[in-house]
């Protein structure tokens, strides 16, 4: 429990509102939407690991989603996402595998996969956001003061030895975001 999980960073931001608008959908408690929250998190950031590893259409679609997310938003944007605030590439990649999301997590828990589906679209805004702020607190050390270093793409000294290449920089944010890459 030292590091923060993505299942805690999205249970962080959803807030006790949202919670218990989840917990009334589901039928259960605090505790109980809690834990499909934390199943259902888990099963759509596996999924996008799974394709982001995988060469193809989806595995570049997921790939470019993710440096659309570590990329700064516009000048005079709000950093907590707002460059995402009208959903981008990301949204739609978290729309594609929330069906497949919400039928293993129906599977695994018994609770209707039309029932989940309504969950994951509660959750969708709420990834976005903590997309863009595992994102910025990863790729950029020093977001909040200095926005004119950031325009190019490749941040100096972002990652060690990250290359323009598609592979090791993007692939290492991808862990850091999805939650440290555990395979």
């Amino acid at each position: 429990m030292s590091e923060s999980s993505i299942q805690d960073d999205v249970l962080g931001e959803l807030g006790p509102d949202r919670l218990t608008e989840i917990a009334s959908l589901l039928g259960t408690d605090e505790n109980g939407a809690k834990e499909t929250v934390a199943t259902t998190v888990g099963a759509m950031t596996g999924g996008l690991q799974q394709q982001a590893a995988a060469g193809g259409d989806d595995g570049n679609e997921v790939r470019q989603a993710f440096a659309e997310v570590a990329e700064p938003p516009l000048q005079g944007v709000a950093t907590l996402g707002g460059g995402l605030l009208g959903g981008g590439l990301m949204a739609g990649v978290l729309a594609k595998v929330s069906k497949p999301v919400a039928a293993a997590v129906s599977k695994k828990t018994g609770i209707p996969a039309p029932t989940v589906a309504r969950v994951i679209e509660l959750l969708i805004p709420v990834l976005l956001a903590v997309f863009a702020k595992r994102a910025a607190d990863t790729g950029n050390p020093g977001s909040t003061g200095a926005p004119g270093n950031t325009a190019s793409g490749t941040t100096p000294g972002a990652a060690p030895g990250a290359a323009p290449a598609s592979g090791g920089g993007l692939g290492d944010l991808l862990g850091q975001i999805l939650g440290g890459g555990k395979k």
